[in-house]
């Protein structure tokens, strides 16, 4: 069948009608300051600010992301100095960003919102916070910051509600990438990474004579697993069955789900042995230890925390069977109705839509640019191979990162992947899928 394109996608996704749209509090910390920059130009409409804070919610605490975020509040506070950034950032939970997600919505309950916080673009922020009246009509900023310029009109859409958006969009992020350590394959006598999942458990019985795990899994909270298993489903069901998952025209009950299920059983027998003991947050220094797994199953971020690790034993190729696919989710920043410092979280999001603050975050991050205008001398060869890609692939919403499905069916999916890993029982977790499915009234 035809595969979707790019603009194709986005209108899916911004529609809602199989899918939600393109996909932090511990004690905050103030961020560090930067001396102000002469002739900055990220935020240009309108700034103004006389201090006061700018509290910010995020679940971004590991390698690369903090360093990422810093690199924003590094040219907010060049242009802002007299601000106090508090960064409060909460890791772990059920779901990406679990914790933060709870507490955020009760505070957002409880009219005592942050002035900005991370989010899913699209449905996971309209859905939560959007449709009950708790967020801004950005309308002002993309018109003052010429965004409706630089951003795709598709991706727009989905940051909107109604004609109208609601959040900035700081990146395009890519699900399915298989990151491995040649060193590894090589010790085991794997002439190449595997392009299927055949060819990955040929690949899998090899390093396990050799006493090396073959893939990296951490699964002690639902969560990681839930990431793989999108990136099997889409090899096993084409488009139209993928997609139709989330609008009742594929059952979850299906047997192509099954084989995902199989699959992904399948693999838990070449993980790490202690994958229900090791978090998502540890999971990265068990990937690069000498006794390390030879492979993961994760999103580009990955590039970013290998890097802040100074690790070079690493490359990349598309999740077994996924080549030509592109797995999509994209990190975006709102502004909450009664933000106790309005006029200091508007100016973050002028930095966080601007050319200077995308083009220091992205790098960093491993994340590609939501602008069509980036200084494209600034990105490495994996994130120019990932523009490449976005372009041309077909596109696939995510659905652990909130881009295809609302969050309360994140988070019954994570459960029911994590009872998989759990008691390796593929009939049961078919089954809370479906009732997932059915909670969450796809098709209604």
């Amino acid at each position: 069948m035809k595969s979707l394109n790019r603009r194709e996608f986005m209108k899916f996704a911004a529609l809602g009608t199989s899918a939600a749209a393109l996909a932090a509090c511990a004690m905050p910390t103030t961020a560090p300051g930067a001396a102000p920059a002469a002739g900055s130009t990220a935020a240009s409409g309108g700034a103004t600010a006389g201090g006061g804070q700018l509290e910010i919610f995020s679940w971004w605490t590991s390698g690369g992301e903090v360093e990422a975020l810093n690199a924003l509040y590094e040219i907010y506070s060049a242009q802002f100095p007299d601000v106090e950034i508090v960064n409060a950032a909460l890791t772990g939970g059920a779901g990406q960003g679990g914790n933060m997600k709870a507490l955020l919505e009760t505070r957002m309950q409880g009219g005592q919102p942050p002035d900005s916080f991370q989010v899913h673009l699209g449905r996971e922020l309209i859905d939560s916070h959007v449709v009950p009246g708790r967020m801004e009509d950005l309308s002002f900023l993309y018109e003052e910051e010429g965004l409706n310029d630089v951003f795709p009109k598709d991706l727009i859409a989905i940051a909107s509600y109604d004609g109208k958006p609601y959040s900035v969009p700081v990146n395009i992020h890519r699900s399915n990438v298989l990151w491995y350590r040649p060193s590894k394959l090589e010790a085991a006598g794997v002439a190449a990474v595997p392009t299927t999942w055949d060819e990955f458990f040929e690949a899998a019985e090899a390093l396990k004579a050799a006493d090396i795990p073959a893939l990296a899994v951490a699964e002690n909270e639902p969560n990681f697993s839930g990431h793989v298993f999108e990136n099997i489903l889409i090899t096993q069901l084409d488009q139209a069955g993928y997609l139709g998952l989330f609008d009742g025209t594929t059952s979850w009950e299906d047997e192509r789900v099954t084989r995902s299920l199989e699959i992904l059983n399948q693999a838990y027998d070449y993980a790490n042995q202690d994958y229900l003991s090791t978090s998502w947050g540890d999971i990265n220094d068990r990937f690069v230890a000498d006794d390390g797994p030879a492979m993961m199953i994760m999103g580009d971020w990955t590039h970013g925390v290998l890097l802040s690790k100074a690790f070079s034993d690493y490359r990349w190729a598309p999740a077994p069977d996924t080549a030509g696919m592109f797995m999509v989710l994209s990190d975006s920043f709102g502004l909450p109705k009664n933000a106790p410092d309005r006029d200091n979280a508007v100016n973050f999001l002028r930095v966080c839509g601007s050319r200077e603050g995308q083009d220091a975050f992205n790098p960093i991050k491993g994340s590609i640019p939501a602008r069509t205008d980036p200084d494209l001398s600034k990105y490495d060869e994996y994130l120019l191979s990932a523009m490449e890609d976005f372009k041309s692939n077909t596109l696939l919403p995510s659905i652990q990162h909130g881009a295809a499905v609302k969050q309360s069916f994140v988070l019954d999916y994570a459960i029911a992947i994590n009872n998989l890993a759990t008691n390796r029982d593929v009939a049961a977790a078919q089954a809370m899928l479906v009732q997932a499915a059915g909670d969450a009234e796809f098709g209604a």
